[in-house]
Order: structure tokens, then C-alpha cells, then sequence
């Protein structure tokens, strides 16, 4: 859940990996040295069609699965732990691999355990928490609960590599406009053309997501050029001075 102005931070953690819990269920019998040998086999690029049931066309395209772990196996059922990278369908890959174990499998139960920064067991509540410390803080004046709970907007682009920029440059930003390579004061995270990255203040206040122009090798060494497009503008404008009108949008220095 995002609140307010962070609700713009959405499309970059749905581009973001995805960690899931997955039980799946065996139609036969399988020696367990054969199911690691062949879970091992997915771990990588796959090719995947989308399930007869899904929200996207059924094209044949190719998702990448950063980790399998086989964390327990109970005769036919499987628990498995799964990273993989956005628009994986994981009931289609519990039918990959029973096909090629030849005895045909299924996908039970499903819990996304991680996106992005997020994790379950670290940075994650319940709604049930959510409202006891919004109790606790309306009626008793506690913040230190509400806190806990309601994170920065900053905690959601941890996963993204990031542009430090400069104070000047900040309000032009908040406009709309480019993010041109003067404006840079260091890159944090190795950056490729078409990266989506998230541009903060040398305070570490989130002021936009954007699409990166340029590698970071071409940042790093270029004195004039645009940097990064903005995507999605989170910072107020009028938040920091307005320096850059002199020097045009799309210009910042």
C-alpha cells in the first residue's frame, strides 16, 4: 500500500524481481536427487507462455528465474522458495517442470514473500498492525508505532540505482524537466540506458523516478547531454528554490 504521493512509486516496484513460497504438488512419484536435477534446469532464462487464464496475451516470451530452492519435500508435495523476474507465471512453471520429470505437476499454494526492497519477514506488516498503530497514535498521541509502519517513500526505491543531484536542480526536476548530466552530482549503482532510476537530493529525498538517457559510463564522462528522463515526479515543486528558470527547462545546471 502507498499513500498519497507515493502511489507514483507503484510502476517501478511492479517492474521490480519477485520472491515467492510456492507449494507444489507431483502427480507421481519423483526420486529426489531427479526433482533438484531438474529444478536446477529452470534456473535462468526460460521461455514461458502465459497461462489460458491470465491478463496479458498467451506469446511465447522469455522470463528469467534468479533462484529455486527446494526447501522441503513431503511425497508428492514441494515447498519451494522462487526469484524470478516480473511477469513470471509460477503455476505455468510448476507444469514445466512436471513435464519434464514426465509425471505432471501443479501449483497448489502461492505467497509472494519479496518485491523489490520489500521483504515479508523484515520490512512487511498486516493490516491488523496498520490500524493498531494508527489507534494508538490518533487517541494516545504514540508515533513511534505509526512509524514503524508507515515507512518513507524513499525505503521503496532502494532496489534502483540512483542519481544525486544538485540543489539547483532539484525544482526544475519537480517541473518535469530533463535531467541534464551538469546536474549530476554522483551516481549510485551501475545505470544502462532504458534503467528505471530514482533521482534524490544529496539529503536522500526521493524527488522523482525516472528513465535513465545514458550509461553510467557515458555520465561519468560527458560535460553537456540529457541523463534521465522523469517518469514519475514525487517532490512537491517549490520545495527547493527555483534556480533553473534562467537556464531553461530541460537545461539544469
Amino acid at each position: 500500500m502507498a499513500l498519497n504521493k507515493a502511489t507514483k512509486i507503484l510502476p517501478a516496484l511492479l517492474e521490480s524481481p519477485k520472491e515467492y513460497i510456492c507449494l507444489m504438488r507431483l502427480h507421481g512419484d519423483v526420486e529426489d536427487s531427479r526433482l533438484l536435477e531438474v529444478v536446477r534446469e529452470f534456473i535462468g532464462p526460460i521461455y514461458q507462455r502465459p497461462p489460458l487464464r491470465s491478463s496479458v496475451k498467451r506469446r511465447l516470451r522469455i522470463r528469467r528465474i534468479y533462484y529455486i530452492e527446494v526447501l522441503e519435500k513431503d511425497g508428492k508435495d514441494v515447498l519451494l522458495r522462487i526469484g524470478c523476474e516480473r511477469g513470471t507465471y509460477i503455476r505455468k512453471l510448476c507444469v514445466d517442470i512436471g513435464e519434464v520429470l514426465g509425471v505432471g505437476a501443479h501449483m497448489q499454494e502461492l505467497r509472494r514473500t519479496k518485491v523489490g526492497p520489500f521483504k515479508e519477514d523484515e520490512s512487511l506488516v498486516t493490516l491488523h498492525d496498520l490500524v493498531d498503530a494508527y489507534k494508538l497514535w490518533r487517541e494516545e498521541g504514540v508515533e513511534k508505532c505509526i512509524r514503524e509502519v508507515v515507512q518513507p517513500v524513499e525505503k521503496a526505491v532502494e532496489h534502483l540505482p540512483k542519481m544525486v543531484i544538485r540543489d539547483s536542480a532539484v525544482d526544475a526536476i519537480c517541473h518535469g524537466a530533463y535531467l541534464a548530466v551538469p546536474g549530476i552530482l554522483r551516481l549510485e549503482g551501475g545505470i544502462k540506458s532504458g534503467d528505471t532510476v530514482a533521482i534524490l537530493t544529496q539529503k536522500g529525498e526521493l524527488v522523482a523516478i525516472a528513465r535513465a538517457l545514458m550509461r553510467s559510463e557515458e555520465i561519468l564522462m560527458a560535460e553537456k547531454g540529457l541523463a534521465a528522463k522523469p517518469l514519475r515526479v514525487i517532490m512537491e515543486p517549490g520545495t527547493y528554490p527555483p534556480l533553473w528558470k534562467s537556464k531553461g527547462l530541460g537545461k539544469v545546471n
